[in-house]
């Protein structure tokens, strides 16, 4: 198995690039390829006492700017680290592709040059999310403003034969992002895909309220990208308020003495919620595994990431969706 990694992407590359991927390399018994400039690439190991055993180079001249527009990177930018790997992944050349670059770049590669799974609309972000009790993924967590319930339709779909395959739920439970239970509630979108949903080959569960899904009451959570982005940052958000409201409260002062007896737990706590330990968002629909990893991923993020897309091709993930709506379309 061969993953291609965009080792330019992120705000570390490509020092954490190279130390997550040589561990991978390590642990895994995996090949990796790292794509960008080569020379930088072999210093960067040489520097830091890096192996590159196991680790092939694809050299790329440019970096993809986070900030230029994301359809520049298939004319303009297409000499860049992200292109030129996802080009070497729709050539064949390796199994998965792990970048931790521009979002939108990432969905226009996955759309125009990996291109996406026979019959799917439109490729949705989808992060897994923590919850008090087992983790849950969303989609749309971006990717698409603007949505259809047949496009809703898929992303269910999708995200529950992600979660069986590699994250191993048995029939998982799919739910609707919604502003109540009832199947009466929502908008004409939301009211148009929970009839889509109940005849769909997945275990719909019905609707589900924002305020339930810390509390794991789902397992695929589904929505067009304008509201799932918005639950993501919140939920980020919320993350980091916790985390500070632990830090004022518990670790000062007098409170000191009393973190001592409950550091573990509390350290379990913040593992929940840090996007290190899960790697990163798939992005569902493309015909090959693509995995965003956070924009400032260290070493252990790519890691992660690195495995999140190894597991996606040893779950046959990608087969398991084609054949479901493939399915869908012939009923």
């Amino acid at each position: 198995m061969n993953i291609i990694v965009d080792a330019f992407g992120g705000d570390n590359a490509p020092l954490e690039v190279l130390k997550g991927s040589a561990q991978a390399v390590s642990e895994f018994g995996i090949k990796v390829t790292l794509v960008g400039n080569t020379d930088l690439v072999r210093k960067c190991a040489e520097k830091n006492n890096i192996s590159l055993e196991n680790i092939e180079l694809l050299h790329a001249s440019e970096v993809f700017d986070i900030h230029a527009e994301p359809v520049s990177l298939i004319k303009e930018h297409k000499n860049c680290s992200m292109a030129v790997g996802m080009q070497a992944l729709s050539d064949g050349k390796g199994d998965a592709f792990v970048s931790a670059g521009s979002s939108g770049a990432l969905v226009v590669g996955s759309t125009f040059i990996v291109k996406r799974i026979k019959g799917i609309k439109r490729i949705a972000f989808a992060p897994v999310m923590p919850t008090s009790k087992k983790p849950f993924l969303l989609l749309d967590g971006g990717a698409n403003n603007d949505c259809r319930p047949e496009m809703l339709q898929q992303f269910a779909i999708m995200g529950s034969a992600y979660m069986e395959k590699v994250m191993g739920f048995k029939n998982p439970r799919v739910k609707l992002l919604n502003v109540g239970a009832e199947e009466t509630k929502g908008r004409e979108l939301e009211l148009e895909t929970y009839k889509l949903l109940e005849n769909s080959p997945i275990n719909f569960c019905g609707n589900v309220e924002a305020r339930e899904l810390p509390i794991g009451n789902a397992d695929v959570v589904v929505t067009d990208g304008f509201t799932g982005n918005v639950t993501l940052k919140l939920y980020e958000g919320m993350g980091s308020f916790m985390k500070e409201q632990l830090k004022d409260n518990i670790f000062s002062g007098a409170g000191k003495l009393a973190a001592l007896l409950v550091i573990k737990r509390i350290k379990g706590i913040t593992t929940k919620m840090d996007y290190k330990a899960t790697g990163g968002a798939l992005l569902l629909g493309a015909s090959k595994p693509v995995i965003k990893a956070h924009g400032s991923s260290d070493a252990r993020a790519f890691f992660n990431a690195i495995r999140q897309a190894r597991d996606c091709v040893k779950g046959n993930m990608i087969e398991a969706i084609a054949d479901t709506v493939f399915d869908l379309q012939k009923g």
